[in-house]
């Protein structure tokens, strides 16, 4: 069996996988290969899966799938699997950095002192203690966003299609009652047709004015002018964002040139454990996959 690691990953990996076959990373390789492992780079459309006559599992490491045409791939009876448990921690933990940075005022305290202005008179803090926030959507991701937010004693609500009790948040039944009263609004959605600009001007609309959105799920789950034009009327205090609609997004993005934006280059599953666990997420698949299950 030929194993393609097609995008970067733990340096690890190619050694853990050993066990099952060949690995390799030689992308011209790619008609050999019985299993092909991904990333977000690589894009796994039609023409890419005609290419690949051998593949029999593609496996992204990672959350969304939106990078593979799993329908298409199904058809040629190949299976799809992603490593939705490995990183939630990471995705998390970067959740709560974008949350605890904004309202302390961390990015333009650390400007200011570099511009030799002392603003502590002018940059003023608000707490997460006793806000609300919204998780919209709760799976592994945000079940570990809400034990964290639980530790600093806020209140949790979530919006889940499904309407699925959580024991870590309120579950509301549509999405306006979630955002209505959430000081915070944070996104962990896959990319489907029924996401897709799921943050448009009409939800912005109903939530609470001057509510912090972030965003470490998908860049297409906003609709980015309607995001922008609430940023500038102040209707959104603030957006923080480590997702895009590609990597980089392009220059004329509207995120990139609106006010009051934090943002990261798609960081959140790039810790050093992240990759460990991604590369152990990996090899049980693979392990199951050869046991014929």
């Amino acid at each position: 069996m030929l194993i393609l690691i097609s995008d970067p990953l733990d340096p690890s990996l190619p050694e853990n996988l050993a066990q099952f076959g060949e690995v390799t990373m030689d992308k011209e390789r790619l008609p050999e290969a019985d299993v092909v492992i991904v990333r977000s780079k690589t894009k796994c459309t039609p023409k890419y899966i005609d290419s690949a006559p051998s593949l029999k599992l593609i496996i992204r490491g990672g959350v969304g799938i939106d990078n593979i045409d799993v329908a298409y791939a199904k058809s040629k009876g190949i299976m799809v699997h992603n490593t939705p448990k490995a990183s939630g921690i990471a995705v998390a933990e970067l959740t709560m950095a974008l949350m605890l940075a904004l309202p302390n005022q961390l990015i333009p305290a650390h400007k200011g002192l570099e511009e030799g202005k002392w603003l502590k008179k002018s940059l003023k803090r608000t707490e997460l203690y006793g806000k609300t926030l919204c998780l919209v959507g709760m799976g592994n991701i945000a079940t570990e966003v809400a034990k964290r937010a639980q530790a600093f004693g806020m209140k949790i609500v979530a919006y889940r299609k499904s309407g699925k009790p959580s024991r870590y948040a309120e579950v509301k039944s549509t999405l306006a009652e979630a955002v209505r009263d959430a000081e915070y609004v944070s996104l962990h959605l896959p990319l489907t047709e029924e996401t897709r600009a799921i943050i448009d001007a009409e939800v912005i609309a109903q939530m609470k004015p001057g509510a912090i959105l972030i965003n470490t799920g998908r860049g297409d789950c906003i609709k980015a002018e309607d995001v922008k034009a609430a940023l500038e009327s102040g209707r959104l205090r603030a957006y923080a964002t480590d997702v895009w609609p590609s990597d980089p997004p392009p220059p004329d993005y509207p995120i990139l040139s609106a006010p009051n934006v934090l943002m990261t280059p798609h960081l959140g599953a790039s810790t050093k454990e992240n990759q460990l666990r991604i590369g152990e997420e990996i090899a049980d698949i693979i392990k199951t996959y050869m046991g014929g299950d």
